[in-house]
Protein backbone atom coordinates (compact mmCIF):
# COMPACT_ATOMS: atom_id res chain seq x y z
CA UNK A 1 0.00 0.00 0.00
CA UNK A 2 1.47 3.32 -1.09
CA UNK A 3 0.35 6.33 0.88
CA UNK A 4 1.23 9.89 -0.13
CA UNK A 5 0.83 12.71 2.39
CA UNK A 6 0.77 15.94 0.39
CA UNK A 7 0.53 18.59 3.13
CA UNK A 8 2.16 17.22 6.25
CA UNK A 9 2.91 20.71 7.58
CA UNK A 10 -0.78 21.60 7.57
CA UNK A 11 -1.15 19.71 10.86
CA UNK A 12 2.08 21.08 12.31
CA UNK A 13 5.49 19.48 12.50
CA UNK A 14 5.09 19.11 16.27
CA UNK A 15 2.39 16.47 15.73
CA UNK A 16 3.58 12.90 15.19
CA UNK A 17 2.23 11.23 12.03
CA UNK A 18 4.26 8.03 12.20
CA UNK A 19 1.03 6.08 12.86
CA UNK A 20 0.40 5.94 9.10
CA UNK A 21 3.49 3.80 8.58
CA UNK A 22 1.44 0.86 9.85
CA UNK A 23 -0.48 0.87 6.58
CA UNK A 24 2.46 0.62 4.19
CA UNK A 25 5.00 2.73 2.32
CA UNK A 26 4.49 6.39 3.25
CA UNK A 27 5.83 9.33 1.24
CA UNK A 28 5.60 12.67 2.99
CA UNK A 29 5.68 16.19 1.54
CA UNK A 30 5.65 19.26 3.75
CA UNK A 31 3.45 21.20 1.35
CA UNK A 32 2.15 20.67 -2.17
CA UNK A 33 0.83 23.24 -4.64
CA UNK A 34 -1.42 22.47 -7.58
CA UNK A 35 1.29 22.08 -10.21
CA UNK A 36 3.03 19.44 -8.08
CA UNK A 37 0.05 17.23 -7.28
CA UNK A 38 -0.18 15.02 -10.37
CA UNK A 39 3.44 13.88 -10.23
CA UNK A 40 3.40 13.26 -6.50
CA UNK A 41 0.24 11.12 -6.47
CA UNK A 42 0.96 9.17 -9.65
CA UNK A 43 1.66 5.87 -7.85
CA UNK A 44 -0.44 6.39 -4.74
CA UNK A 45 -3.09 4.00 -3.44
CA UNK A 46 -4.15 6.43 -0.72
CA UNK A 47 -3.75 10.22 -0.75
CA UNK A 48 -3.81 12.31 2.40
CA UNK A 49 -4.18 16.02 1.75
CA UNK A 50 -5.81 19.20 2.89
CA UNK A 51 -6.14 22.02 0.35
CA UNK A 52 -4.34 20.53 -2.65
CA UNK A 53 -6.85 20.20 -5.52
CA UNK A 54 -8.13 16.70 -6.24
CA UNK A 55 -9.74 16.64 -9.68
CA UNK A 56 -9.38 15.11 -13.13
CA UNK A 57 -6.40 17.30 -13.91
CA UNK A 58 -4.45 16.17 -10.85
CA UNK A 59 -5.72 12.57 -10.61
CA UNK A 60 -6.10 11.32 -14.18
CA UNK A 61 -2.67 9.63 -14.18
CA UNK A 62 -3.08 8.24 -10.66
CA UNK A 63 -4.45 4.88 -11.78
CA UNK A 64 -4.16 3.15 -8.41
CA UNK A 65 -5.71 5.69 -6.05
CA UNK A 66 -8.64 4.27 -4.09
CA UNK A 67 -9.04 6.64 -1.17
CA UNK A 68 -8.49 10.34 -0.53
CA UNK A 69 -8.39 11.41 3.12
CA UNK A 70 -8.49 15.04 4.13
CA UNK A 71 -6.92 16.77 7.12
CA UNK A 72 -10.08 18.91 7.19
CA UNK A 73 -13.84 19.02 7.39
CA UNK A 74 -14.26 21.02 4.19
CA UNK A 75 -13.84 19.17 0.91
CA UNK A 76 -14.36 21.93 -1.64
CA UNK A 77 -10.87 21.15 -3.01
CA UNK A 78 -12.16 17.77 -4.24
CA UNK A 79 -14.19 17.10 -7.38
CA UNK A 80 -16.53 14.59 -5.76
CA UNK A 81 -18.33 13.67 -8.98
CA UNK A 82 -15.06 12.86 -10.74
CA UNK A 83 -13.81 10.82 -7.81
CA UNK A 84 -17.07 8.88 -7.65
CA UNK A 85 -16.87 8.16 -11.37
CA UNK A 86 -13.45 6.64 -10.72
CA UNK A 87 -14.57 4.71 -7.65
CA UNK A 88 -12.32 6.84 -5.44
CA UNK A 89 -13.74 7.34 -1.97
CA UNK A 90 -13.23 10.65 -0.18
CA UNK A 91 -13.18 10.89 3.63
CA UNK A 92 -13.10 14.03 5.74
CA UNK A 93 -12.90 14.66 9.49
CA UNK A 94 -15.82 16.09 11.40
CA UNK A 95 -16.20 17.78 14.78
CA UNK A 96 -12.50 17.74 15.60
CA UNK A 97 -12.03 21.46 16.27
CA UNK A 98 -15.33 22.57 17.81
CA UNK A 99 -13.73 23.56 21.11
CA UNK A 100 -10.76 25.20 19.38
CA UNK A 101 -12.78 27.38 17.01
CA UNK A 102 -15.29 28.31 19.69
CA UNK A 103 -12.45 29.35 21.98
CA UNK A 104 -10.86 31.46 19.26
CA UNK A 105 -14.18 33.13 18.48
CA UNK A 106 -14.31 34.54 21.99
CA UNK A 107 -10.58 35.29 22.06
CA UNK A 108 -11.10 37.57 19.06
CA UNK A 109 -14.24 39.06 20.53
CA UNK A 110 -12.63 40.03 23.84
CA UNK A 111 -9.49 41.37 22.13
CA UNK A 112 -11.70 43.76 20.16
CA UNK A 113 -14.42 44.42 22.69
CA UNK A 114 -12.10 45.34 25.55
CA UNK A 115 -9.46 47.03 23.35
CA UNK A 116 -6.78 44.76 24.76
CA UNK A 117 -4.07 45.80 22.29
CA UNK A 118 -4.64 49.45 23.24
CA UNK A 119 -4.51 48.84 26.99
CA UNK A 120 -1.52 46.49 26.80
CA UNK A 121 0.37 49.10 24.76
CA UNK A 122 -0.72 51.79 27.21
CA UNK A 123 0.96 49.96 30.09
CA UNK A 124 4.06 48.91 28.17
CA UNK A 125 4.61 52.39 26.74
CA UNK A 126 5.08 53.76 30.26
CA UNK A 127 1.94 55.92 30.07
CA UNK A 128 0.23 54.00 32.86
CA UNK A 129 3.21 54.27 35.20
CA UNK A 130 3.42 58.00 34.53
CA UNK A 131 -0.17 58.79 35.50
CA UNK A 132 -1.41 59.73 38.97
CA UNK A 133 -4.56 57.65 39.29
CA UNK A 134 -4.84 53.88 39.64
CA UNK A 135 -6.93 53.19 36.53
CA UNK A 136 -7.31 54.08 32.88
CA UNK A 137 -10.25 53.33 30.60
CA UNK A 138 -10.08 55.98 27.90
CA UNK A 139 -11.63 53.62 25.34
CA UNK A 140 -15.03 52.53 26.70
CA UNK A 141 -16.09 48.88 26.56
CA UNK A 142 -19.29 47.01 27.35
CA UNK A 143 -20.53 43.76 28.85
CA UNK A 144 -21.89 40.78 26.93
CA UNK A 145 -24.72 40.33 29.43
CA UNK A 146 -27.97 41.65 28.02
CA UNK A 147 -26.67 41.89 24.45
CA UNK A 148 -27.80 39.91 21.40
CA UNK A 149 -25.44 37.37 19.86
CA UNK A 150 -26.23 36.35 16.30
CA UNK A 151 -24.99 33.15 14.68
CA UNK A 152 -24.87 32.07 11.04
CA UNK A 153 -24.43 28.31 10.84
CA UNK A 154 -25.86 26.34 13.75
CA UNK A 155 -23.73 23.22 13.40
CA UNK A 156 -21.37 21.84 16.07
CA UNK A 157 -19.35 25.05 16.33
CA UNK A 158 -22.30 27.40 16.06
CA UNK A 159 -24.11 25.61 18.87
CA UNK A 160 -21.02 25.60 21.06
CA UNK A 161 -20.55 29.35 20.55
CA UNK A 162 -24.25 29.94 21.19
CA UNK A 163 -24.03 28.05 24.48
CA UNK A 164 -21.02 30.10 25.62
CA UNK A 165 -22.70 33.35 24.59
CA UNK A 166 -25.81 32.36 26.54
CA UNK A 167 -23.63 31.58 29.59
CA UNK A 168 -22.33 35.16 29.39
CA UNK A 169 -25.91 36.40 29.50
CA UNK A 170 -26.54 37.00 25.82
CA UNK A 171 -29.78 36.49 23.99
CA UNK A 172 -28.91 34.19 21.09
CA UNK A 173 -30.53 34.30 17.65
CA UNK A 174 -29.49 32.50 14.48
CA UNK A 175 -30.00 32.46 10.75
CA UNK A 176 -30.04 29.20 8.79
CA UNK A 177 -28.30 29.83 5.49
CA UNK A 178 -29.43 26.46 4.15
CA UNK A 179 -32.95 26.86 5.48
CA UNK A 180 -32.74 23.31 6.80
CA UNK A 181 -31.56 23.78 10.38
CA UNK A 182 -33.26 21.51 12.91
CA UNK A 183 -32.03 23.56 15.87
CA UNK A 184 -34.81 24.43 18.31
CA UNK A 185 -32.64 25.50 21.26
CA UNK A 186 -32.29 29.07 20.01
CA UNK A 187 -34.49 31.59 18.24
CA UNK A 188 -34.33 31.30 14.47
CA UNK A 189 -34.74 34.56 12.54
CA UNK A 190 -34.48 35.81 8.98
CA UNK A 191 -31.28 37.42 7.75
CA UNK A 192 -32.50 41.00 8.07
CA UNK A 193 -33.52 40.45 11.69
CA UNK A 194 -30.17 38.84 12.43
CA UNK A 195 -28.28 41.77 10.93
CA UNK A 196 -30.32 44.53 12.54
CA UNK A 197 -30.54 43.03 16.04
CA UNK A 198 -27.12 41.44 16.62
CA UNK A 199 -24.61 43.21 18.83
CA UNK A 200 -22.14 40.44 18.07
CA UNK A 201 -22.40 38.37 14.89
CA UNK A 202 -20.31 35.24 14.41
CA UNK A 203 -20.12 33.19 11.21
CA UNK A 204 -19.77 29.39 11.37
CA UNK A 205 -21.35 28.28 8.10
CA UNK A 206 -19.91 26.29 5.18
CA UNK A 207 -19.06 28.11 1.97
CA UNK A 208 -21.74 27.62 -0.67
CA UNK A 209 -23.52 29.60 -3.34
CA UNK A 210 -25.97 30.67 -0.62
CA UNK A 211 -23.29 31.92 1.74
CA UNK A 212 -20.72 33.43 -0.65
CA UNK A 213 -20.75 37.21 -0.10
CA UNK A 214 -23.54 36.76 2.44
CA UNK A 215 -22.06 39.69 4.33
CA UNK A 216 -21.75 42.37 1.68
CA UNK A 217 -22.19 46.13 1.65
CA UNK A 218 -25.96 45.92 1.87
CA UNK A 219 -25.77 43.52 4.83
CA UNK A 220 -23.17 45.62 6.63
CA UNK A 221 -25.30 48.74 6.27
CA UNK A 222 -28.11 46.96 8.13
CA UNK A 223 -25.92 46.13 11.12
CA UNK A 224 -25.64 48.23 14.25
CA UNK A 225 -22.83 50.76 14.17
CA UNK A 226 -21.72 49.30 17.51
CA UNK A 227 -21.71 45.71 16.21
CA UNK A 228 -18.72 43.38 16.18
CA UNK A 229 -18.46 40.89 13.29
CA UNK A 230 -16.50 37.64 13.65
CA UNK A 231 -15.66 35.24 10.82
CA UNK A 232 -14.27 31.80 11.62
CA UNK A 233 -16.11 30.14 8.74
CA UNK A 234 -14.76 30.70 5.23
CA UNK A 235 -13.26 33.92 3.88
CA UNK A 236 -15.64 34.50 0.94
CA UNK A 237 -18.67 34.54 3.25
CA UNK A 238 -17.67 38.19 3.78
CA UNK A 239 -16.92 40.46 0.86
CA UNK A 240 -13.56 41.78 2.01
CA UNK A 241 -13.71 45.01 -0.02
CA UNK A 242 -17.15 45.78 1.38
CA UNK A 243 -15.96 45.10 4.91
CA UNK A 244 -13.05 47.50 4.37
CA UNK A 245 -15.56 50.15 3.29
CA UNK A 246 -17.76 49.46 6.32
CA UNK A 247 -14.89 49.71 8.79
CA UNK A 248 -13.49 52.85 7.22
CA UNK A 249 -16.93 54.47 7.31
CA UNK A 250 -17.76 53.21 10.81
CA UNK A 251 -20.77 51.24 9.63
CA UNK A 252 -19.80 48.65 12.27
CA UNK A 253 -17.50 48.99 15.25
CA UNK A 254 -15.03 46.18 14.61
CA UNK A 255 -14.34 42.86 12.91
CA UNK A 256 -12.33 39.80 13.83
CA UNK A 257 -11.32 37.51 10.97
CA UNK A 258 -9.53 34.19 10.99
CA UNK A 259 -10.29 33.61 7.30
CA UNK A 260 -10.01 35.73 4.16
CA UNK A 261 -11.19 35.58 0.56
CA UNK A 262 -7.69 34.54 -0.52
CA UNK A 263 -5.18 32.86 1.81
CA UNK A 264 -2.56 33.78 2.69
CA UNK A 265 -3.63 37.44 2.56
CA UNK A 266 -2.96 38.98 -0.83
CA UNK A 267 -1.24 42.32 -1.35
CA UNK A 268 -4.37 43.73 -2.97
CA UNK A 269 -6.65 42.88 -0.04
CA UNK A 270 -7.78 46.28 1.22
CA UNK A 271 -8.15 44.96 4.76
CA UNK A 272 -4.38 44.76 4.98
CA UNK A 273 -4.31 48.57 5.01
CA UNK A 274 -6.17 48.81 8.32
CA UNK A 275 -3.60 48.92 11.12
CA UNK A 276 -5.97 49.91 13.93
CA UNK A 277 -6.28 46.81 16.13
CA UNK A 278 -9.29 48.31 17.91
CA UNK A 279 -11.12 48.14 14.60
CA UNK A 280 -9.79 45.00 12.92
CA UNK A 281 -8.10 41.80 14.06
CA UNK A 282 -6.89 39.26 11.49
CA UNK A 283 -5.40 35.93 12.49
CA UNK A 284 -3.81 33.55 9.95
CA UNK A 285 -6.48 30.79 9.67
CA UNK A 286 -5.44 29.23 12.97
CA UNK A 287 -8.67 29.10 14.97
CA UNK A 288 -8.85 25.33 14.45
CA UNK A 289 -5.21 24.64 15.25
CA UNK A 290 -4.91 23.92 18.97
CA UNK A 291 -2.49 21.13 19.77
CA UNK A 292 -5.40 18.94 20.80
CA UNK A 293 -7.35 19.56 17.58
CA UNK A 294 -4.35 18.85 15.37
CA UNK A 295 -3.61 15.64 17.27
CA UNK A 296 -7.26 14.68 16.93
CA UNK A 297 -7.32 15.24 13.17
CA UNK A 298 -4.28 12.99 12.64
CA UNK A 299 -5.95 10.29 14.72
CA UNK A 300 -9.24 10.66 12.88
CA UNK A 301 -7.59 10.30 9.46
CA UNK A 302 -5.85 7.19 10.81
CA UNK A 303 -9.25 5.78 11.76
CA UNK A 304 -10.63 6.65 8.31
CA UNK A 305 -7.83 4.74 6.59
CA UNK A 306 -8.18 1.80 8.99
CA UNK A 307 -11.91 1.61 8.33
CA UNK A 308 -11.41 1.66 4.57
CA UNK A 309 -8.88 -1.16 4.72
CA UNK A 310 -11.35 -3.18 6.78
CA UNK A 311 -14.08 -2.63 4.20
CA UNK A 312 -16.00 -0.08 6.25
CA UNK A 313 -17.09 3.41 5.23
CA UNK A 314 -16.16 6.06 7.79
CA UNK A 315 -16.70 9.76 7.14
CA UNK A 316 -17.09 9.07 3.42
CA UNK A 317 -18.54 12.16 1.72
CA UNK A 318 -19.14 10.61 -1.74
CA UNK A 319 -20.70 7.19 -1.04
Amino acid sequence: MKIVILERNSVGTDIDISCYEKFGDVTVYGNTVERQVAERVRDADIIIGNKAPMNEGTLKEAANVKLICLFSTGYDCVDLAYCKSRGIKVANVVDYCTDAVSQHTFAMLFYLLEHLRHYDDYVKSGAYGAQDRFSNFDLPFVELAGKTWGVVGMGHIGRKVAGIARAFGCRVIFYSASGKSACTEYERVDLETLLTQSDFLSLHCPLSERTKNLIDKAALQKMKKTAVLLNVARGPVINNADLYWALQNEEIAAAGLDVLEKEPISSDNLLGRIKDSNKLLITPHMAWATTEARTRIVEEVYENVQAYLEGRDRNIVNP
